[in-house]
């Protein structure tokens, strides 16, 4: 895996200042750091992302006509007393959306006699609508269906549906198809430019958000507040892949205080009891984004998974009635237990796969099998995908006595790579696909796999052009282990909601030790083991002589590097052990040895953190490379020049001194002024030593000068530079900026070839 070290600029005093006052009793300074590199830098900006009160949601109206039109299609059916279903999906975001719904909706139609549900079974028919689903509700005199989470692909269903009599209205946030879907309305943020603050949303939140335009359409029916479905909102937003920020990290944040207050009422006031039961079991009191992604997500999805049938998930977060909740949450949780043990028997039988293939030659993985469960396989795609920074498909086929076999599964991707596009470029050998950029659905006829693999692999190689596919963890922060601890934590927690585009910040931990690790199964409520290790263990360095507590999820305490190490993790705190702890997220060994030696077609030395010394080659043996390269292909040159050497290749470059990108724009320009003026040459060999950047980089600069009226001329080598005021171009400001970004680019670059692991670059100069 290739570890990168986010940039380390510093942040002005004053934002620092305005951060810390958030942070109360520390200095703010990571925390700083962090939301300055992640393009917080305003003050405007800082106070919206903190403060959920100063906040203002979108309305919505924004989701214009469509929006209109389902409220007054929901408005004829109150008033007409026709029947209307929920059509919902089996997953955590369908489950929240479907169960907002029928509290949302159930404001305005009574439940179970006007207002019903209905959740597909995830073994037996798959997300989306379907007809047989449809007769049902048909039979049952339903007039209009409101699915949630699904529905925008579904157009020959809802064709199907109206022939039947029976309207359709969609909410979902899925990508959409070229022809529009020929329902009643289609709320769907895909519709709004991506720089909308509501484009992000997922199922549950656009579920909300129809709820909300019947509140305003209606204001007086609703008896109960609208922020009483704020908590099931957050449970959905963050249990799906999608980005938090806009109005989704608002509800997000709103809606985890809701999910606590809640909480921390006795059993018997609360208003759902089903919630706080989970929460107990997962032994988390929803405070934490994490409460929800590690301890309520992972429940609610496991019902489908290992049941099919998640239809009682809806009751277990609308319900009131406190026994059966409680028999309900710990269906949920005896059958996450079972998932667990399924997904690590899957994910070993998906390893022993992986072994026979040559993941050198392979853009994206496919693989099948007919004994693999299907309930787990998008876990485990994930998990393959974030270890060898490849998309990832796994598919669970038919017996093959069957007639025209089927192979359903899961995919997940890594990076920038929309999977969605991607596999919809296969189409015509798909039988149903689903989904957004990065996690879908699919099934295929069994037939079609071997073609389907070789074109989606052909697909990605052609879009990528060469480049290689890597696994990548980027750090946040370098940190050592006397910086844990409850300090670090709260500043760190004022980034949350945390979740895509707003990631959990990883921390990076250098010549550090593991101590005291060892691993035991799960169990489950009833005492069972379960096949599902957790490695614990204490972390030191010598920063400290304490040591500090952590855990290792699904690896063994033999895995953990003997010595010292290199590591990444996330800082926690433990509400049932009431302890701080890390999260380990990868591990790099040998950090003990000054001298570390990889063996590739050559010996290949790291001096980059250690002072030249006795231990260096001698000087016809060795090829110095003092200078910080900017890109893999610089330093591929250097290899290529020691091996034709047959000369060890020496890594000797120190942390780059950085210069804010706009001063070095003013020393150009001071530069070019004065070598106007005073009619002296210069080489491109001395402005390349004055303002420490690529050759790459200075042509850049030298364009942008030519937009402010500054021309050259070239004498052999020597450059000589006139300036005329008078014809400044109106693109200077953007010539300016384009060499602005090429020297953040470049530094960013320096910064993180002086942080990558010795093994990283082993293994991609391979």
């Amino acid at each position: 895996m290739e570890w990168i070290l986010a940039s380390t600029e510093q942040p002005p005093e004053s934002f620092i200042a305005a951060v810390k006052e958030y942070t109360r009793g520390s200095s703010g300074n990571y925390a700083a750091q962090i939301l300055w590199q992640r393009g917080i830098r305003e003050p405007e900006q800082l106070t919206n992302f903190i403060n959920s009160q100063v906040y203002k949601p979108a309305n919505p109206g924004d989701f214009g006509q469509e929006m209109q039109l389902a409220v007054v299609r929901l408005q004829q059916a109150r008033e007409s007393g026709e029947k209307v279903a929920i059509w919902g999906d089996f997953d955590a975001d369908g489950i929240t959306s479907t169960a907002v719904l029928w509290d949302g909706l159930g404001q305005f139609f009574v439940q179970h006699l006007q207002l019903s549900y209905y959740i597909p079974n995830r073994f037996t028919e798959s997300h989306g609508l379907n007809c047989a689903g449809i007769d049902r509700l048909a039979e049952q005199g339903c007039k209009l269906i409101v699915t949630c989470d699904t529905g925008s692909t579904n157009i020959s269903e809802i064709l199907y549906a109206q022939k039947l009599g029976i309207d359709v209205i969609v909410t979902d946030h899925h990508t959409l198809p070229p022809e529009r879907p020929p329902a009643i309305a289609i709320i769907n943020p895909r519709y709004l430019p991506n720089h909308h603050p509501l484009y992000h949303l997922s199922g549950v939140a656009v579920a909300y958000k129809l709820v909300e335009g019947l509140y305003q359409y209606l204001p007086d029916v609703p008896r109960q507040p609208l922020e009483d479905l704020l908590d099931l909102v957050a449970v959905g937003l963050i249990a799906d892949l999608v980005q938090l920020s806009g109005d989704c990290r608002y509800l997000a944040q709103v809606g985890i205080q809701r999910l606590q207050s809640d909480y921390l009422q006795p059993p018997t006031l609360r208003r759902r009891p089903g919630l706080g039961r989970l929460l107990e079991l997962c032994q988390r009191s929803g405070d934490r984004p994490t409460d929800i992604s590690f301890g309520l997500g992972p429940r609610i999805n496991a019902v489908s998974r290992i049941q099919g049938d998640a239809s009682f998930c809806v009751e277990l977060l609308t319900s009131r009635d406190q026994n059966h909740v409680k028999q309900l949450a710990e269906s949920a949780e005896l059958a996450n237990t079972r998932r667990k043990s399924l997904q690590k028997d899957v994910a070993q039988q998906v390893s022993n796969k992986l072994k026979q293939m040559d993941l050198s030659t392979t853009s994206v993985i496919v693989l099948e099998d007919s004994q693999w469960a299907v309930g787990v396989l998008g876990l485990v795609a994930g998990q393959v995908a974030q270890e060898t920074g490849k998309p990832t498909i796994l598919l669970s086929t038919e017996p093959g006595e069957t007639a025209n076999p089927l192979a359903r599964g899961s995919a997940r991707s890594v990076s920038d790579i929309d999977l969605y596009q991607l596999v919809q470029g296969q189409a015509h050998l798909l039988h149903r696909f689903g989904g957004h950029p990065f996690a879908a659905g699919l099934s295929l006829p069994v037939e079609n796999i071997p073609l389907f693999t070789e074109a989606i692999n052909q697909q990605l190689r052609q879009s990528l052009g060469g480049k290689n596919l890597i696994p990548k963890v980027t750090a946040d922060l370098l940190v050592t282990v006397a910086d844990l601890g409850k300090e670090l934590f709260n500043e760190l927690k004022l980034l949350e909601p945390c979740g895509m585009g707003n990631p959990v910040p990883k921390l990076l931990l250098r010549n550090c030790r593991f101590t005291n690790a060892w691993h035991r199964n799960q169990e489950d409520l009833r005492g069972k083991k379960v096949q599902y290790i957790k490695t614990d263990f204490d972390l030191g360095d010598d920063s400290t002589n304490s040591t500090f507590p952590g855990v290792w999820w699904g690896h063994y305490k033999d895995e953990l590097p003997p010595g010292r190490c290199d590591c990444i993790v996330e800082l926690d705190y433990n509400s049932f052990k009431k302890r701080y702890e890390v999260r380990l997220i990868d591990v790099a060994p040998g950090a003990d040895n000054p001298l570390t030696t990889v063996n590739l077609a050559q010996n290949l030395w790291d001096f980059r953190l250690n002072p030249l010394g006795e231990d260096l080659p001698q000087p016809e043996q060795s090829l110095l490379l003092e200078e910080c390269p900017t890109s893999w292909e610089d330093l591929r040159a250097w290899l290529r020049r020691s091996q034709q050497e047959q000369k060890t290749l020496v890594l000797a470059w120190q942390t780059p001194g950085i210069t804010a990108p706009e001063g070095i724009w003013r020393t150009l320009v001071g530069i070019a002024k004065y070598l106007s003026r005073t009619q002296q040459p210069v080489t491109r060999t001395q402005l390349l030593a004055k303002l420490n950047i690529s050759n790459q980089s200075l042509i850049i600069g030298l364009k942008a000068l030519r937009h402010l009226g500054f021309s050259f001329q070239r004498q052999d080598r020597l450059l000589f530079i006139h300036y005329q005021a008078s014809s400044i171009s109106p693109t200077a400001e953007a010539a300016i900026t384009e060499f602005l970004t090429a020297i953040r680019e470049e530094q960013f670059q320096r910064e993180y070839f002086t942080q990558v692991p010795l093994k990283t670059i082993a293994a991609i100069l391979k």
